[in-house]
């Protein structure tokens, strides 16, 4: 108003006001969608700082998050920061507690009960171990037989650690099966291939029948007689 009272033609202030305020619009639609997620994250407490999760297909630890973004460091060392509203689904594997979660196969001709029990007294010694037991809140049992596969049959075993630590636990879990395995004489199956060697044809013939002469591979007339051979 004041410069429209001085003489100044407001009318192209007004137009290029409109278009910038369209412009910051659709500018700040991200940004208010960033920080309304970011909000929802926090007061939520989906994750935090120091959990492993799964963000927008990135693996990783959450290294800082705030209301705008959320940086991860993956295994590889890379730092990825993923902004709030790119958020749709969001896999926290350390929220108060972890699971180890592992497949061990066995030769179709092992004994299961046998097997079961083996595996659980691993599990059963891993959680009585002066290093693991402390972090160790469920022995590793057998679950159940989880399937019948090409080359054996797969055992299913859950347990319950500490947060973060379920790999650590897992690794060592597979170690000392694999050692009890080979004390009991159990058989951890792979893949076979079994190659079949059929006889081959040969072009080598009897002696001449009517002279009793031998002949030399693919020879079709007696070299003494002169006798078809093969006949």
């Amino acid at each position: 108003m004041i410069l429209s009272e001085v003489g100044i033609d407001i009318t192209p202030l007004l137009a290029g006001a409109g278009v910038a305020g369209i412009a910051i619009g659709f500018g700040a639609q991200s940004l208010i969608r960033d920080l309304l997620s970011g909000l929802f994250i926090i007061l939520e407490d989906q994750y935090g700082k120091g959990d492993w999760v799964q963000l927008a297909g990135v693996n990783g630890m959450v290294e800082g998050v705030n209301l705008r973004r959320t940086v991860l460091r993956d295994l590889d060392g890379n730092v990825h920061s993923i902004p709030n509203g790119e958020v749709r689904l969001s896999t926290n594997y350390t929220k108060e507690w972890a699971r180890v979660n592992l497949i061990i196969p066995v030769a179709y001709g092992e004994d299961l009960d046998h097997v079961t029990e083996v595996i659980n007294r691993v599990g059963e010694e891993l959680a009585k171990d002066e290093t693991f037991g402390p972090i160790i809140m469920k022995a590793p049992r057998v679950l159940r037989v989880d399937n019948f596969g090409d080359s054996g049959i797969d055992m299913k075993i859950l347990g319950e650690t500490k947060p973060m630590r379920q790999w650590e636990v897992t690794g060592e879990l597979r170690k000392r099966i694999k050692k009890a395995f080979d004390e009991e004489g159990i058989e951890i199956p792979w893949p076979h291939v079994k190659l079949y060697f059929g006889q081959g044809q040969t072009n080598e013939y009897p002696p001449c029948k009517a002279c009793s002469h031998p002949n030399p591979a693919g020879s079709k007339f007696c070299a003494s007689c002169g006798t078809p051979l093969g006949s």
